[in-house]
């Protein structure tokens, strides 16, 4: 009988943390549910289990602040656990950089969004190269590859995201460990609303929408295909292409000025 895989998914009260936390269940994982909101990490591991049976254990934590990741690896090894699915989800809309004069805030959002992400990976995947196994999704967007004029933070720390991901799938391919940026473009969850994003959301048409659990599935199969890069949906993979050629790309700049 193959060894149960033991998956940890940050962010994993709502959204696109739920849905893989759903998904990974659904597949047998063993799960390690990582957010802020206890109470509703504590209904999902209870769903989880009555239908699949599945071993959920609930790690509260906020990875805006610096000293989460290490108390994140201390308290799954008091588990007695190793981690061979790594999610990083965890995220939010943020701050304007120029508009928000809080810089405290700038720095928990650059903590939570960028460094958050290094430190899991910088924690738990030297342990998959040992062991000959593993697979790391990080959650970006479509925001980081296609430049735009917003408010200068979440498209550059997810082309971070998209960044780092490559180099270490790279790195360590070779090591049996896959390491995949998700790049998802508008999807349906809560992050809209949490972000005070909503009217945005009713002002575009539905054709750009995809589900969760859509963008999931695309997901988890790009990071098991060994993919670097994922992008979901097919109109999104259409949209980079096209930004990316020689030709479409100055028309963009164009109506930028």
């Amino acid at each position: 009988m193959p060894e149960t895989r033991t998956a940890l998914i940050t962010g994993a009260s709502a959204g696109l943390g739920a849905e893989f936390a759903r998904q990974l269940a659904a597949r047998g994982d063993r799960l390690i549910l990582v957010a802020r909101r206890k109470e509703k990490l504590e209904a999902l591991a209870e769903s989880l289990r009555a239908k699949h049976g599945t071993e959920v254990h609930v790690l509260t934590g906020d990875l805006s602040l610096p000293e989460t990741p290490a108390m994140l690896l201390e308290q799954v090894t008091e588990l007695g656990l190793h981690v061979d699915v790594l999610i990083n989800n965890a995220g939010i809309a943020g701050p304007h950089l120029l508009e928000d004069r809080d810089w405290a805030q700038q720095q928990a959002f650059f903590e939570l969004m960028i460094v958050s992400v290094a430190h899991m990976c910088h924690h738990f995947v030297p342990g998959m190269v040992e062991r000959g196994y593993g697979r790391v999704c990080n959650v970006a967007s479509m925001a980081g590859r296609i430049t735009r004029p917003a408010g200068a933070n979440y498209g550059p720390a997810k082309a971070y995201v998209i960044a780092l991901s490559k180099e270490l799938h790279v790195l360590v391919s070779d090591k049996g460990v896959h390491v995949s940026a998700l790049c998802p473009g508008f999807t349906h969850t809560e992050f809209h609303a949490a972000g005070g994003l909503d009217e945005m959301k009713r002002g575009l048409p539905s054709w750009v929408w995809y589900d969760a659990d859509v963008v999931v599935a695309e997901g988890l199969a790009g990071m098991e295909a060994g993919r670097s890069v994922q992008i979901s949906g097919r109109l999104y993979r259409i949209a980079d292409v096209l930004a990316r050629s020689p030709f479409v790309r100055p028309l963009i700049n164009r109506t930028r000025r």
